[in-house]
């Protein structure tokens, strides 16, 4: 199967999981009612990747399965709306994205592959630690407006940590890639490539 029926099918899932419209705030019946609409879109997109093969099969159930998570979450967010909620649809784009990439690498193959796997990884590694950066702030943020100005201080430094975090995990998802790059050489190529590696990203 073609990358243009590929991409069509990719189309068709994302319209059927749209719940952009949706309004801010829903009622138990209208949470329900959408939720069984999530669940019904996502076996008739997982039916229709049926007339795919190998791993083109693999790819379109992947997105299926990834916007049919992704959906039950932002309904969840609709529904119920918090700083937690925001977060787990964060998460879920990342878990859905990762999964869909890694099926996309069965394509390649040997180091190529390797690389395309830990690039998937470094790339929901980035997604997740964002997430959880942007979690953190946003809590810190709503803690400072609900006490004193010293609070916002600590807000202002919980902020800062969390984007550090976030930063150092980037790193060592990217080192992560550039060893993997590192492997297609040999003996003092190889060493240099390792060490150039190594002083990019402040590893000893």
């Amino acid at each position: 199967m073609n990358k243009f029926n590929i991409n069509a099918f990719a189309i068709a899932i994302g319209l059927a999981f749209s719940t952009g419209a949706m309004a801010q705030t829903m009622s138990k019946e209208q949470y329900k009612s959408s939720k069984d609409g999530i669940a019904a879109e996502y076996k008739s997109a997982k039916e229709a990747c049926g007339s795919l093969s190998g791993n083109a099969n693999d790819i379109c159930e992947a997105q299926a399965s990834g916007k049919e998570k992704v959906a039950r979450a932002e309904l969840r967010a609709k529904y119920k709306p918090s700083v937690d909620a925001r977060y787990k649809v964060r998460i879920a784009r990342a878990d859905a994205d990762y999964a869909v990439a890694k099926e996309k690498c069965d394509d390649q193959g040997g180091n190529v592959k390797d690389v395309c796997v830990e690039k998937a990884k470094a790339d929901a590694v980035a997604a997740k630690a964002d997430a959880k950066a942007r979690m953190k702030t946003a809590k810190a943020n709503k803690e400072a407006a609900e006490t004193s100005g010293a609070a916002n201080d600590k807000a202002m430094t919980k902020g800062v940590n969390a984007r550090n975090d976030a930063q150092s995990d980037k790193r060592d998802a990217d080192y992560a890639v550039a060893k993997e790059k590192c492997d297609t050489f040999a003996g003092d190529t190889k060493s240099n490539c390792m060490n150039d590696a190594k002083a990019r990203f402040g590893k000893s």
